[in-house]
């Protein structure tokens, strides 16, 4: 293993670049490593079991890579994966969760709607959230097939997409929400067209700057008062490497390299 100096991040597929970039503004010098699981995308369709060997393979290849600390960035692989792996790893490993606790504290209905994955939505983790933080508020949640598959796709403006999200968005507007979790990391890449559909008024609420808070909190001192690092980005997909040298070079803002994995 190369010196431990960077933090790791991973996802089922592209959309834990939303995470990755918030990590990037809190911390400018560190280097990020990125894996994009695009091979295996979505998981909110996979087995728990299924899901727990992937996170385990990608944390180890990270860990190889030279990262100091890995991110979760999945709601899904945090429900299935986070416990087994900080029970196996030493190091910090961060995890996601939909922002239900924020929601809930900025509804003026006492009405919150959750897009989300399936298997987000049916996880435990997910279960115990809304006991611990829902109170008197409603939670209408809407599982979302179909949305991963378009920000993987880099179609993040298309009238297909826009359909998609009228499908899923809409209702919960219709129904009384005026505040929408965006409980997966490739939705905040869709921000833009969500609230084209339901509106300005309506509040739009994602994890991923909290995650890069607690990745702060959680990194050795000693790794954030360096002053030696180089802040250099690397990316790997176990999908197709061209394809999504386009999708996230789009994404993250700039032209990338995406090796293959």
């Amino acid at each position: 293993m190369v010196n431990a100096s960077a933090i790791g991040v991973f996802d089922s597929g592209v959309g834990g670049l939303s995470v990755l970039r918030h990590i990037r503004a809190q911390l400018p010098s560190v280097p990020l490593l990125y894996v994009a699981d695009s091979g295996h995308v979505p998981y909110g369709d996979k087995t728990q079991d299924y899901i727990r060997e992937r996170s385990l393979v990608l944390t180890e290849f990270l860990m190889r890579q030279g990262a100091a600390a890995v991110v979760i960035a999945c709601n899904t692989a945090t429900a299935a994966a986070a416990a087994p792996l900080r029970s196996r790893f030493d190091f910090p490993i961060v995890a996601m969760e939909p922002a239900v606790k924020p929601a809930v504290c900025a509804t003026r209905t006492r009405i919150v709607g959750v897009l989300a994955t399936v298997g987000t939505l049916e996880s435990a983790r997910f279960a115990a959230l809304l006991e611990q933080y829902a109170g008197d508020v409603r939670i209408i949640t809407q599982a979302c097939p179909g949305l991963v598959e378009q920000v993987e796709a880099g179609e993040v403006t298309s009238s297909a997409t826009r359909e998609l999200v009228a499908r899923y968005a809409r209702p919960l507007v219709e129904r009384g929400a005026d505040t929408i979790v965006l409980g997966c990391t490739h939705y905040p890449f869709l921000r833009p067209l969500i609230t084209e559909v339901v509106g300005p008024a309506v509040q739009l609420i994602d994890t991923g700057e909290a995650v890069a808070r607690q990745v702060v909190r959680r990194l050795p001192e000693a790794l954030i008062g360096r002053i030696d690092l180089t802040p250099t980005e690397r990316f790997w997909t176990t999908g197709g490497a061209h394809a999504a040298s386009r999708v996230m070079s789009r994404l993250w803002g700039r032209d990338v390299v995406v090796e293959s994995l």
